[in-house]
């Protein structure tokens, strides 16, 4: 892939507006789908499969949506997940965030799921892989929204664990591109998943890791000497290291960064400290996605939007972070070329 940005862009230096924002073709590469359930929808999964929830109303989730760190986050995602029984719970759920996707020009997901999350509670991994792939089928038909779906092990397990789960999900390989590392991240290093991502890469699956979120800089050199990742979640840590900095930009590895996310769990106090564009501008591949949307306050506009009002990104800046997570999707270059042409004329516009 290539970090360069030579496309021109119409009132370059404006801060970015919302239509401009809509307009521009985008990629989603960092999107935990069990993160997309909204408390609505939690309510009526839960009505649907004679689950009692903790909560007594909408607002009641809402309120308990105050997290001080990445740990008091997992705690309800975790107990929110257990709604998610049959296969049309994993299809809905997908389905929903497709829908928020194409309202806001994007054109292409990488989303992830969390299989542990589920196969612990009994849940047959058959039924998460089929209901969220008919959904992202349905999303490409009728949607015009392309896809590769990540499998993600959960770094608070153990690694045992994580190969069982690689073998549970072999007989549906054809469904998913890659694999990836989330949880719970301090105490938890890469290298503790060595062999499993060595024998994803066996497989010929794409490898992604959280790593450099809540954790040290030592967490994305473990991610990338390690595991061979090929892309790094979050990252944001790597501006402790002037090094590791510099490694990242001369590797051109794409960071999949949550701006709204590190906001709302404590990784940056508010929205104007963040480095993002400090970091674009210093030529690391960055890219803006939602993470966690239904629990930290926005989709993917909406961190594009909050970067717009908080650090005044401009329309140059908000092409430039569209383009990168084009080119940082692991699709093939010619389909890459395609999406260059239509940013190019939606920033001719």
């Amino acid at each position: 892939m290539t970090d360069s940005f030579n496309i021109a862009v119409s009132a370059a230096d404006a801060v970015a507006d919302t239509d401009f924002l809509i307009a521009l073709p985008k990629a989603e590469l960092h999107l935990h789908l069990e993160g997309s359930l909204e408390p609505e929808l939690m309510f009526k999964l839960a009505k649907r499969n004679n689950i009692a929830l903790p909560y007594a109303s909408v607002e009641e989730v809402k309120k308990a949506y105050d997290f001080t760190n990445l740990q008091s986050f997992l705690d309800i995602y975790y107990q929110c997940a257990g709604v998610l029984i049959h296969e049309q719970d994993f299809y809905d759920l997908t389905w929903a965030y497709l829908q928020q996707c194409h309202a806001e020009g994007v054109v292409h997901v990488e989303p992830f799921f969390d299989p542990q999350t589920h196969t612990d509670r009994g849940i047959d991994i058959g039924v998460v892989i089929n209901g969220i792939t008919r959904a992202l089928q349905d999303g490409e038909e009728k949607l015009g929204i392309s896809y590769g779906l990540i499998l993600c092990f959960l770094r608070h397990l153990s690694e045992d664990e994580a190969f069982e789960t690689l073998n549970r999900a072999e007989p549906y390989i054809k469904h998913f591109i890659g694999v990836g590392l989330d949880s719970s991240e301090v105490g938890n290093p890469p290298e503790k998943f060595s062999e499993v991502f060595a024998e994803a890469k066996r497989m010929g699956l794409k490898r992604v890791a959280h790593a450099g979120e809540e954790g040290p800089v030592s967490y994305i050199e473990g991610a990338l000497d390690y595991l061979d990742v090929q892309r790094i979640d979050h990252g944001v840590r790597c501006t402790d290291s002037e090094a590791m900095m510099n490694r990242l930009a001369d590797e051109k590895m794409p960071l999949t960064v949550c701006p709204l996310s590190n906001t709302r769990l404590k990784v940056y106090e508010h929205m104007s400290e963040h480095p993002i564009l400090k970091l674009l501008e210093r030529g690391l591949c960055v890219t803006v996605n939602a993470d966690d949307p239904a629990f930290f306050g926005g989709y993917l506009l909406a961190n594009y939007q909050s970067l717009a009002d908080n650090l005044g990104m401009t329309r140059q800046q908000a092409a430039h972070l569209a383009a990168n997570s084009l080119n940082a999707s692991f699709v093939g270059d010619e389909q890459k070329a395609a999406w260059m042409k239509k940013l190019a004329a939606a920033c001719a516009g």
